[in-house]
């Protein structure tokens, strides 16, 4: 063995407690640590040639590379829908790093772990209250969740025509609907060799909404006299967490053949709460699910699942299969997640939220998301009372939509952000609305509080005067 590897095995109960105690301090000065900085490096840094070792590596990380970190964990940083890790929820990560499983097999030599992430898919449609009709697994976040749903529907869609996309080439047109959709929706068509324009935009209720005009979207299925279509759909949009009618989608559902999809990214945890959950009434109906597991269940980044009806699974193998390699078994024998998902290599991502979920149970999320909602809602009332700021749309969940008060002020409401998050107290995305510039406030982390809220309010005050 390497000489340095063998000091690193003997040594290791000491790197490990002082990367703990590292994270510890972290963790705990939390609120304290900037949300954004402008601190760079030079990283031309030539290799080493014998190596440092893990301490005098973890030395030269935190002088070079820990201050480039940014609290996007912490209770201000409420820039795209990010959560922060629970402490359950890092006991899982550790664990899934330390196991350091290889995810694929429900039944084989080389391990069983999936039957983890089958099990936490079983806890989730729990939490969620969806029926075991749905099958599901892990994925790296909305933009490959997506990619595994559509890329499914775009199976299906062929199928209707008696051909084979998956083998044989995309050789139909496909019909592809949506009003709002996610931007990691839009580039799974690409990536699937759809088209990332190849989509009919359908209208969007008037009156301040981003969700389907149901109206128009009749209007167009009718217009397509019988043939398949793809539905994409949302539970939460970006910009203000705007929610299609689930329940009127499912009534089409019964009279026209068409795959629908829900990006539920961070909308579905509505489910969870006996406040919210009529905003996903009638979605067990969708063909596919998209949700995120590091937005509103506040595990580590890289988390998110897909949930697809299991009447579904063989186009599902069709789509992903490792049809040569006959190391891998046949697809049809046992279930291997690397026979309906896009990655052969997978860590056990399913770990971090099972600890997660039985640690916190069904009312501790429940708590997270009405605590969320409840603050959007006290830092939109906030803005609606003071003199510089105006929503550019109604709080539907825990996203909140607005910009500068006077029209007068648009060509400075990106600056003021910049200035805003140059402050490092606070970190904020922007956005368009309706051909307005604004900003965007998202409230999914379990550590933020109404203090926070106040604090914001006036950093923001304080900031427009300066």
């Amino acid at each position: 063995m390497n000489s340095v590897l063998q000091h690193d095995l003997n040594n290791f109960e000491n790197i490990l407690e002082k990367t703990k105690k590292q994270g510890i301090d972290f963790l705990n000065n939390l609120g304290n640590i900037p949300t954004s900085n402008k601190k760079s490096i030079d990283h031309s840094r030539e290799l080493n040639e014998l190596g440092l070792g893990s301490l005098a590596a973890l030395e030269e990380f935190n002088a070079r590379l820990a201050p480039l970190m940014v609290a996007s964990s912490g209770p201000r940083y409420w820039g795209f829908v990010t959560g922060g890790s629970t402490p359950a929820s890092i006991v899982g990560d550790w664990l899934t790093s330390i196991y350091d499983q290889n995810t694929q097999a429900v039944k084989a030599q080389g391990g069983v772990s999936a039957l983890i992430e089958f099990e936490t898919i079983n806890l989730l449609l729990q939490l969620l209250e969806l029926p075991k009709s749905f099958l599901g697994g892990f994925v790296t976040g909305a933009t490959m969740s997506n990619f595994t749903c559509l890329g499914v529907a775009r199976q299906w869609f062929g199928i209707q025509f008696g051909k084979d996309f998956a083998k044989n080439g995309i050789s139909e047109n496909l019909n592809i609907f949506s009003a709002t959709p996610h931007s990691s929706s839009i580039k799974a068509l690409s990536m699937l060799g759809i088209g990332s324009q190849n989509y009919t935009a359908i209208k969007t209720i008037e009156g301040n909404r981003e969700a389907i005009d149901i109206v128009d979207l009749k209007k167009n299925i009718k217009s397509l006299n019988g043939k398949p279509f793809i539905l994409i759909s949302s539970a939460a949009t970006v910009n203000t967490a705007d929610f299609d009618d689930f329940e009127a989608i499912s009534k089409l559902k019964e009279k026209y053949d068409f795959w629908w999809h829900i990006d539920a990214a961070f909308g579905g945890f509505a489910a969870v709460s006996d406040k919210y959950k009529h905003l996903v009434k009638g979605w067990e109906g969708a063909d596919s699910i998209t949700i995120d597991c590091h937005k509103w269940l506040n595990v580590p980044y890289e988390s998110a699942f897909y949930l697809i009806k299991e009447q579904h699974t063989a186009l599902q193998i069709e789509t992903f299969q490792n049809s040569n390699a006959p190391y891998l078994g046949n697809p049809l024998e046992n279930f291997n997640y690397l026979n309906v998902l896009p990655e052969n290599s997978r860590r056990l991502r399913a770990l971090p939220v099972w600890f997660s979920l039985l640690a916190y149970g069904k009312e501790g999320f429940q708590d997270i998301v009405e605590n969320s909602v409840s603050l959007a809602l006290d830092f939109g009332n906030a803005l609606s009372n003071e003199g510089n700021f105006k929503l550019l749309a109604p709080i539907h969940l825990n996203n909140v939509c607005f910009t500068l008060k006077g029209e007068d002020n648009q060509e400075k409401v990106s600056q003021f952000l910049t200035n805003l998050n140059d402050t490092g107290k606070v970190f904020m995305t922007p956005t368009v609305y309706q051909d307005i510039k604004g900003i965007r406030a998202s409230f999914v982390n379990w550590r933020t509080n109404k203090e926070d809220v106040v604090a914001v309010v006036n950093l923001m005050n304080s900031v427009f005067s300066s």
